[in-house]
């Protein structure tokens, strides 16, 4: 090993309102941050995620390979249909369901910024 992995930065034109949505969809507390960097979590074995300011952002069109998604995070939640309605609620947008079975649900959500994010439900 070389290192230890510190932070996940992640391109936005608000980070404020970015921190906010991933501090309520992870459950991860704000720790710090200006009007150009906004972090959450990085408490006691939680990961530290950054959201930082970026001037014209151009967010991604998944699964367009003309705007790369950039980054995407994979959530398992207990109820899928539960965490739909609260990501929803919170300004995610639905872009596509996978449901290959009862027991295995998958869906992506472009976050506020348009970055994609799935939530995954496995029985």
């Amino acid at each position: 090993m070389i290192g230890h992995l510190r932070t996940i930065a992640i391109d936005c034109p608000d980070p404020d309102a970015l921190a906010g949505f991933y501090s309520e969809l992870l459950g991860l507390p704000l720790s710090g941050g200006d009007d150009q960097w906004v972090v959450i979590g990085g408490g006691e074995g939680q990961p530290r995620l950054a959201f930082q300011r970026v001037q014209d952002h151009r967010p991604p069109a998944w699964p367009d390979p003309d705007h790369p998604q950039q980054m995407h995070f994979d959530i398992t939640v207990d109820d899928i249909e539960a965490a739909e309605e609260r990501v929803l609620a919170l300004g995610a947008t639905p872009l596509a369901r996978v449901e290959e079975d009862p027991g295995d649900l998958f869906r992506v959500y472009a976050d506020p910024a348009g970055h994609p994010f799935c939530l995954e439900f496995t029985a």
